[in-house]
């Protein structure tokens, strides 16, 4: 039976791949800043434990309460939406300690026990923003570009290993709680010179074509973390898949690692 811990999973993406790999027979635990047990199936299989992934101490405690680990999923994260002239730099580092030191933090934590068995699979969640630019979220899309090339050059490092890491890129998820988790944050951050274009944008947000589903990020982080193929990248929802296909080409090709 393996074990996968994920971080994040107090709401949204997070939350429901908990479940979704407790169903599909795994041990899972699932990390919370403020742990919420009830949110989760009571269950042996299950484990809510506290993690602040901007904290070294917390994930130090983490990897110590956990025990061997087969799948590591870097989910936590935190949004913004802004206009960057108004965003202060405080913000922006607040930002990236999680959403990309946090990540790089919990898989060098993770990468001694990997290493040593030669097996181990890193899902790193970041964002179908990557896949083509959108507006007032400059911040966030650096925060999680970071990660994919991260990511991407993590893949050839470690293959020699026998270890695996992909990438899941959800799309917009209105289901979420990415606006109310960032709420404070983002006071004051649409200046009145920027407003005008700021309706238009959330204008376009109410009425999208097309959205991603939790258990469709769930499913595909599944998918990644029990992938034997070479791919990298996984869109989840319809939105993000839509995204890549218009940039197949550039997409088909960061599919495989070279020398992999």
């Amino acid at each position: 039976m393996k074990t996968v811990l994920i971080t994040g999973c107090s709401s949204g993406y997070g939350l429901e791949t908990a479940r979704y790999f407790h169903d599909q027979g795994w041990k899972v635990i699932a990390t919370m800043r403020r742990p919420r047990p009830e949110l989760l199936p009571a269950s042996e299989r299950m484990r809510v434990l506290a993690l602040d992934v901007t904290q070294p101490e917390s994930i130090a405690a983490l990897v110590d309460a956990s025990g061997p680990i087969d799948v590591l999923v870097n989910n936590a994260g935190i949004g913004l939406f802004g206009a960057f002239e108004a965003t202060p730099m405080a913000t922006t580092r607040e930002l990236f300690e999680t959403n990309t030191f946090g990540v790089m933090a919990m898989t060098q934590a993770l990468l001694p026990q990997f290493r040593a068995r030669r097996s181990g699979v890193v899902v790193n969640v970041t964002s179908s923003a990557t896949l083509a630019p959108m507006p007032l979220v400059a911040v966030y899309t650096a925060s999680k570009a970071a990660i994919e090339a991260y990511t991407a050059s993590l893949a050839h490092e470690l293959a020699s290993f026998g270890l695996t890491v992909k990438l899941v890129e959800p799309g917009y998820g209105p289901s979420t709680r990415f606006t109310e988790n960032g709420g404070a944050r983002m006071q004051g951050l649409i200046p009145e010179a920027y407003a005008g274009y700021a309706r238009q944008v959330f204008a376009l947000f109410a009425q999208p074509a097309a959205v991603t589903r939790e258990i469709e990020v769930a499913e595909a982080v599944w998918r990644a973390a029990n992938d034997q193929s070479n791919q990298l990248r996984f869109p989840a929802g319809a939105d993000a898949v839509a995204l890549a296909a218009t940039t197949a080409p550039a997409f088909a090709r960061s599919l495989t690692p070279a020398g992999t």
